[in-house]
């Protein structure tokens, strides 16, 4: 089967493949930003989400990826929800 990871939005575990990893990166303005990690190797913390709206939606409301990422503070999710088409 491979190797199996838990989305932070649904908590149901899934092939890795399956999944995005999502990690903390900054923008322009050395702010921390959320951005999905295509290739599967940026350095640092991931968290792994179902490429679903719905599991990107339970995951901000459970404040997921602070906890996930060990970060204190808040997270731009835009570049995610752009990735995912969310509103």
């Amino acid at each position: 089967m491979g190797p199996v990871r838990t989305c932070v939005g649904c908590r149901s575990t899934d092939r890795r493949s399956a999944l995005l990893r999502i990690v903390v990166s900054t923008d322009g303005a050395g702010l921390p930003v959320l951005v999905v990690d295509e290739g599967r190797c940026m350095p640092g913390r991931g968290a792994w989400l179902h490429p679903e709206p719905r599991c990107l939606e339970l995951a901000e409301r459970r404040r997921a990826f602070p906890r996930a990422l060990r970060h204190a503070g808040p997270l731009d999710l835009a570049a995610v929800e752009a990735h995912l088409g969310a509103p």
